[in-house]
């Protein structure tokens, strides 16, 4: 099967400003039967590596650093033997909830990665989030 889209919703909290909120959030794979870009690893790495089964996993891309899209980023990496990829305009919100874990790479405006024989572009979309980023796929429209 060639490149697709996955999505995957996990639940938990998000802390802003002191207080804190029950939350739903959007995991994206993408990628084919072998090799996927995990998109975002908010809330629940069970869930996320029960999704991505078997498949390697090209890197962990999060779009911007609130907990509530990279809570479990890090322990998903060593789970996945995958680099957690961040750009470096929110790694001071990412110093907010795992001070001792650096991010493995940046992402940056105009960088290719390559999942499954499929470029996904990254625009960086300052506005959300200071380094919050956004992918486009050219092969899938």
């Amino acid at each position: 099967m060639g490149v697709r889209i996955e999505h995957l919703v996990t639940s938990g909290t998000f802390t802003l400003d002191g207080e804190t909120f029950e939350v739903d959030n959007n995991v994206w794979l993408l990628g084919d039967d072998d090799e996927v870009v995990v998109i975002d690893a908010p809330h629940d790495p069970d869930a996320i590596e029960a999704a991505v089964g078997d498949r390697t996993v090209v890197a962990i891309a999060c779009t911007h650093a609130h907990d509530d899209h990279v809570r479990c980023a890090p322990e998903l990496g060593e789970r996945l033997s995958a680099p957690v990829l961040l750009h470096p305009d929110d790694r001071v919100l990412w110093d907010l909830t795992h001070a001792r874990h650096e991010p493995d790479g940046a992402l940056r405006e105009g960088q290719v990665l390559e999942v499954a024989g499929t470029k996904m572009h990254v625009l960086h979309t300052p506005g959300h989030a200071p380094g919050a980023v956004c992918f486009w796929v050219p092969d899938l429209g």
